[in-house]
């Protein structure tokens, strides 16, 4: 719990298959071993709803994840689709959105947006549901080089602000190796 994981490994090596294994919704179909568990009850037996709820996870390719037409709309869609009554969305609405500086885009149409912007809604809207984990698979790998480091750095916030576990596979490891434990 906590912790920052750096995973790498040479293309093909299987880190997607990995990371999609940890969230059930996105695991790849075919024949398993082994066994994963989440705070020691296997993941297989864990509701949708706690996974949807407690394993966020952000895909490489920002446009993607991005279901709705507006900004806000991104933010709120998956509590949502959850149930939450209306207050508990514009709080924790409002709440990433300042806590990822997003406001001046807020009422914006997400085709404005930029893939680093894309990229950090898609992250905002995650954390809005408050996962325990926070999974990541190559999330700049369509991100220019300075897109691809304000994003690095909203995530080491995260991790030393917020305390969420981060599972990270990334390919510009010169940036990411110091983040990992």
């Amino acid at each position: 719990k906590g912790a920052f994981i750096v995973i790498l490994g040479q293309s093909g090596s299987g880190k997607t298959t990995l990371l999609r294994k940890l969230k059930g919704a996105l695991a790849p179909a075919g024949e398993s071993q082994g066994e994963i568990l989440f705070y020691g009850v296997p993941l297989n037996k864990v509701s949708q709803r706690d996974q949807a709820e407690k394993i966020g996870y952000v895909l490489q390719n920002p446009d993607n994840q991005i279901v709705t037409d507006k900004v806000w709309h991104e933010l709120a869609f998956g509590m949502e689709s959850l149930g939450y009554d209306q207050e508990t969305i514009r709080l924790r609405v409002a709440e990433m959105a300042s806590f990822f500086g997003i406001q001046s885009w807020f009422h914006k149409s997400v085709q404005e947006l930029s893939g680093g912007q894309k990229q950090i809604l898609n992250l905002a809207s995650v954390m809005a549901l408050q996962p325990e984990v926070l999974i990541l698979d190559e999330p700049t790998s369509q991100l220019d080089p300075i897109a691809a480091s304000d994003f690095l750095a909203m995530i080491e916030k995260i991790h030393r602000e917020i305390g969420v576990t981060v599972l990270l596979s990334e390919h510009r490891l010169d940036e990411v190796m110091a983040m990992g434990d």
